[in-house]
């Protein structure tokens, strides 16, 4: 298109040019005409004149735009974040590791960190909820005895990164954890009475999010973070759910019969049943949406689910109404798909679109397990159709970026390098 209008402007100057010359001969023509013309000559002549020469810096700018196009960086709220998680503890607790690994990750244009702050039952820092609980009798804390939240926060916001908490595990507990044994009256379960299911981090139950003692707990954990560290936002993924077969315990189904005036389907996939769940999921996120805000205005608050209609359909997460009624600041859905065409056709889905139309967007990349190492050709070329359809992206986990990997660190530090050759700086505030 730009060559097309290039020739056009280049024809039209000829056509002017021919013009002003044509005027200017016409003192050949009939005495008669002369009077009318010689006053209408130096008009002509002027604006043919003036007409050339805009229209010959025109056609130089865009002969300067199609043959020396200028370098596009990328958009300024690109998230490039990467989650820390129980793994990387060793790091966390040393401080000097902890330092160069913020500062390797600001090296690299990295501008989100994701740390783990709830797993296993058990928070990653000195919770005054859990202890009062009685469900921590230990706390994590660094080499020195630094709270290691606190010094991870201090050091991404001094090398130019955002630190948003992660409460990984969500309403999932191991079944041994102490929160599981001490309120086992928590603890939903299938219709068949059975409560545990295996997930990525093995056997666990699911604490029960309708009811308020769960509500209550996981609002004091969060208000907590938000209040008493210096925190961009907060996250929560794919386990601030349920499994679409759990909600069969005597709390939630005498709660259904009384809202919906019948007893929940044996089938847990009907769509009545599935709806109603995942409405009341919605209100509690719509909650510590506001629970947030009124403490921390400016905190990001991020959810990094699913691809929507399995998040929908086989744990009740229905984060595209999130989106919609505005109580998501960031979406990161995670797609671990080795194969290509897989990972573009869950990327390109409508609702990523519509989520990118309206917030920063980005997608879960797996860049390696203890015992599945990821190529970097697979992680560049993951990026790459990300960020060709607008989006960010997460890496799991930052120890599986360098390590448990086919290649040296420092060729996979160098790939990440040229993954990200401009800075995108993150604002708190999006």
């Amino acid at each position: 298109m730009a060559s097309k209008f290039y020739r056009k402007c280049m024809q039209l100057r000829t056509f002017l040019v021919q013009l002003s010359l044509k005027y200017m001969k016409l003192h050949f023509i009939a005495k008669s005409w002369q009077r009318s013309v010689k006053y209408l000559l130096p008009v002509f002549f002027v604006a043919s004149l003036i007409a050339v020469l805009l229209l010959n810096s025109l056609s130089g700018a865009i002969a300067q735009d199609l043959f020396n196009p200028a370098p596009n960086p990328p958009p300024r709220q690109e998230i490039r974040g990467v989650w820390m998680t129980i793994n990387d503890i060793d790091i966390l607790r040393d401080r000097d590791s902890m330092r160069e690994a913020v500062a390797q990750l600001a090296r690299l244009h990295f501008n989100t960190i994701y740390p783990v702050v709830w797993n296993s039952g058990y928070t990653m820092y000195p919770s005054a909820v859990t202890q009062r609980m009685g469900i921590q009798p230990f706390v994590y804390r660094g080499t020195e005895g630094q709270d290691i939240l606190a010094d991870l926060i201090a050091e991404g916001h001094r090398q130019g990164l955002l630190v948003i908490p992660w409460f990984e595990f969500g309403f999932m507990t191991p079944p041994t954890s102490e929160l599981a044994l001490k309120y086992p009256n928590w603890i939903t379960h299938r219709r068949d009475g059975s409560q545990t299911w295996n997930s990525a981090a093995g056997e666990v139950v699911s604490l029960n999010p309708f009811m308020p003692h769960v509500q209550q707990f996981l609002s004091e954990l969060i208000l907590e973070i938000v209040t008493q560290y210096d925190v961009d936002g907060i996250q929560f993924d794919d386990h601030a759910s349920l499994p679409n077969a759990l909600g069969y315990d005597k709390y939630t189904t005498t709660l259904y019969a009384k809202e919906a005036k019948k007893s929940p389907h044996p089938d847990p996939q009907n769509p009545d049943w599935v709806r109603w769940r995942a409405n009341k999921i919605t209100a509690f996120m719509k909650y510590l949406n506001q629970l947030v805000k009124t403490y921390k205005p400016n905190a990001i608050f991020s959810v990094a689910p699913n691809p929507y209609d399995y998040a929908y359909k086989a744990h009740l997460q229905d984060w595209l109404t999130w989106i919609r009624i505005g109580i998501v600041d960031e979406l990161i859905v995670q797609v671990y798909r080795p194969n290509l065409q897989v990972f573009i056709e869950k990327i390109s889905r409508p609702e990523m679109a519509e989520a990118r139309q309206k917030i920063p967007t980005g997608v879960g990349i797996l860049t390696g397990l203890r015992n599945r190492p990821i190529s970097m050709q697979q992680i560049e070329e993951q990026v790459g159709a990300s960020r060709d359809r607008g989006l960010g992206v997460c890496f799991f986990f930052y120890e599986s970026l360098w390590e448990y990997a086919p290649e040296p660190v420092a060729q996979r530090q160098a790939g990440f390098q040229t993954l990200f050759p401009y800075p995108a700086n993150r604002a708190a505030f999006q």
